[in-house]
């Protein structure tokens, strides 16, 4: 399925954005993976997602972007046995360690696909969760109304610069040493990752019918989560 923006259609696969993504990621991957299990539990922001989806046991919840497996247990607790938790990430290198979480752990009720989220690997879930990924889009509004279109809760999570001075002096230093990853050229990189939590939230208020959200971590993170209403 093509995920559409109900305005423009649907979104373009941007090759070179897919290939900065992966470079880039991958490069990280090994320090990343550390980096992230050491501070998964950090600020609650994972149970938080898992939290915010709202899911039942035996749902199906697609983690996009879902790099080494840092929030499969809390997806994986939340939806039970009966479940599925599907991480679609299109770095191999992440997806390498993931699946290796995977076999170490013995979940047989989880499964990793190399996909691009602008172009999802899936049709239907419950639940679609994205950490920390659509700062990494041009056009975050587009891709996550695409998101909508697959599940009735959806949940993003992104930085924003919400927090004090030294909270926002460090995600300028983290953004700046990430620019590439980023995209960020010029200018100033907390209005842009501001810019694109935004356009995350707006696209969840126009597809959805409520949107709620929740900072963590001295106001740097921000948690939308969208719901559509029972029919």
């Amino acid at each position: 399925m093509t995920p559409s923006d109900p305005a423009n259609g649907p979104v373009p696969f941007d090759l070179d954005a897919a290939r900065r993504i992966r470079r880039e990621y991958g490069a990280w991957a090994p320090v990343y993976d550390w980096f992230a299990r050491a501070t998964a539990s950090i600020g609650g922001v994972r149970d938080g997602c898992a939290a915010a989806l709202d899911l039942d046991p035996g749902d199906t919840v697609v983690d996009f972007g879902c790099g080494p497996g840092v929030n499969f247990p809390a997806l994986r607790e939340a939806v039970g046995p009966d479940g599925h938790v599907v991480g679609v990430d299109v770095t191999r290198p992440m997806l390498e360690r993931a699946r290796r979480l995977i076999e170490r752990r013995g979940w047989g009720n989880v499964s990793v696909v190399q996909g691009d989220a602008t172009r999802p690997p899936v049709e239907s879930a419950d639940g679609v969760l994205a950490t920390f990924v659509t700062s990494l889009f041009a056009d975050p509004y587009a891709v996550v109304c695409g998101w909508c279109d697959l599940a009735d809760h959806v949940v993003v999570t992104n930085f924003a610069p919400h927090g004090g001075r030294a909270a926002n002096a460090a995600l300028r230093a983290f953004a700046q040493l990430n620019a590439r990853l980023f995209d960020v050229d010029a200018g100033d990189p907390l209005r842009q990752l501001e810019a694109r939590t935004d356009e995350s939230r707006r696209a969840l208020a126009d597809c959805l019918d409520s949107v709620v959200y929740r900072d963590y971590v001295f106001g740097t993170i921000r948690l939308h989560a969208g719901y559509r209403q029972d029919a």
